[in-house]
C-alpha cells in the first residue's frame, strides 16, 4: 500500500480550529478548561512526591495510575467535547481498550524481556553507575527521564515517517479516523514495541521518580490525543505537545502533511529540530480515511509481501 496514497482532499475545515461549543461560554470558563492539563500535571507530580513510598514503589502503582489517568481523560471528553466527529462509540472504545490491555501486558513484557532487562544486565556487567542521577532532586530526575524517553521516541517516530519499512509499522496508527484519550495505545505491535524503547535502564533513577515520569508522559500524551476542548496556555504548549499539535500530525490532508510535530509529549524537541508546524486538523486519517480492523492493523506491515505473493500465484496459475 502506497504510504502517500492518502492524498485525498478533505473537507475545507480540515485545519479548522475548535468548533461548536469550544467557541462558546464565558472567558472564565474557557480559561479554567484551558488550565486543566496544567493542573493535572501538577497534581500527578505532587501525588508521586507526597504519597507513601510503600505505595509508590510498588510496580502496580504505575499501572493503576496509568489506567486512572486514561479514564479520567475519557470522562473529561464527555464534559468538554472538542469535535463531535471524534465522539467515542462502542466499536472505537472496544478497540482502544484492547490496545490498552495489549500495551500494558504483551508489549510491556516484550520491552522488559527483550530490551530493558538485557540493557540493565549489560549495565551491571560493565559496572556502569550513575550516582549523580540519584543525587538529583526528585523533580529533576523526573524531567531527565521524560527527556531521555521523548528524545528517543522523537527520532524513532521521525524515522518511521522517513523510511518505508518503518512507516509500514507506523501507518496503522495514522489510519485512526478520530482522536481520543486512548488512541495513543493504538498501533501495530511492532511499532508499539519500537516506540517504547529507551536507554533509561542505563541510569540509576529513583524508582518513584521513574514511575512519576512515566505517568507524566501518559498524561501529556493522553491530552495530546484527547477529544477535549482545552487549549493550554503558551507556557505549557511551547514545551508540551497538545491536541492542536498532534491533530495536525494526524491530518487527512495528505501523508506529506503528517511529517511534522513528531514529539509525543515534548513538542519543544520539534521546535529545536525544525519539524514544528502550527495548526490544527479536525479531519484525521490516511488512505481515504479507511479505518482498519485489529487484524488489518496487525497485518499491515506484511501486506506488500502478501500482495506480491498473491500476484505471483495468480500470474503462474
Amino acid at each position: 500500500m502506497d504510504r502517500a496514497s492518502g492524498s485525498q482532499t478533505p473537507p475545507a475545515d480540515a485545519r479548522a480550529p475548535v468548533d461548536g461549543p469550544a467557541a462558546s461560554g464565558g472567558s472564565l470558563k474557557r480559561s479554567l478548561v484551558n488550565f486543566i492539563p496544567v493542573a493535572t500535571l501538577v497534581a500527578v507530580v505532587l501525588g508521586w512526591m507526597l504519597a507513601p513510598r510503600s505505595i509508590t514503589e510498588s510496580p502496580w502503582s504505575i499501572l493503576i495510575a496509568g489506567v486512572v489517568t486514561s479514564f479520567f481523560l475519557l470522562g473529561l471528553e464527555q464534559l468538554f467535547e472538542r469535535h463531535e466527529g471524534w465522539r467515542l462509540n462502542k466499536i472505537e472504545f472496544a478497540t482502544d481498550l484492547f490496545y490498552m490491555v495489549l500495551m500494558y501486558t504483551v508489549i510491556g513484557w516484550a520491552v522488559e524481556v527483550l530490551a530493558d532487562g538485557p540493557l540493565a544486565s549489560l549495565k551491571e556487567m560493565l559496572g556502569i553507575t550513575t550516582p549523580w542521577v540519584t543525587a538529583l532532586p526528585f523533580v529533576l530526575q523526573v524531567a531527565l527521564v521524560i527527556f531521555l524517553i521523548e528524545f528517543g521516541q522523537y527520532w524513532m517516530h521521525r524515522a518511521m515517517h522517513n523510511w518505508y519499512p518503518l512507516w509500514l509499522t507506523h501507518a496503522p496508527h495514522h489510519h485512526i479516523t478520530q482522536l481520543n484519550a486512548l488512541k495513543g495505545f493504538v498501533g501495530n505491535p511492532i511499532e508499539l514495541f519500537l516506540i517504547s524503547l529507551s536507554v533509561v535502564a542505563l541510569f540509576d533513577f529513583d524508582i518513584v521518580a521513574l514511575f512519576c515520569a512515566l505517568n507524566v508522559l501518559g498524561v501529556i500524551s493522553g491530552y495530546a490525543h484527547a477529544n477535549i476542548r482545552s487549549d493550554p496556555p503558551l507556557v505549557y504548549s511551547f514545551v508540551f505537545t497538545t491536541i492542536r499539535h498532534h491533530s495536525l500530525h494526524h491530518t487527512a490532508l495528505s501523508y506529506e502533511d503528517t511529517r511534522c510535530n513528531y514529539a509525543n509529549s515534548l513538542i519543544l524537541i520539534d521546535r529545536i529540530f525544525g519539524t514544528y508546524r502550527e495548526g490544527e486538523s479536525a479531519i484525521v486519517g490516511q488512505d481515504e480515511r479507511k479505518r482498519l480492523s485489529i487484524y488489518e492493523q496487525f497485518m499491515f506491515p506484511f501486506q506488500p509481501l502478501i500482495d506480491k505473493y498473491k500476484s505471483r500465484r495468480s500470474t503462474s496459475a
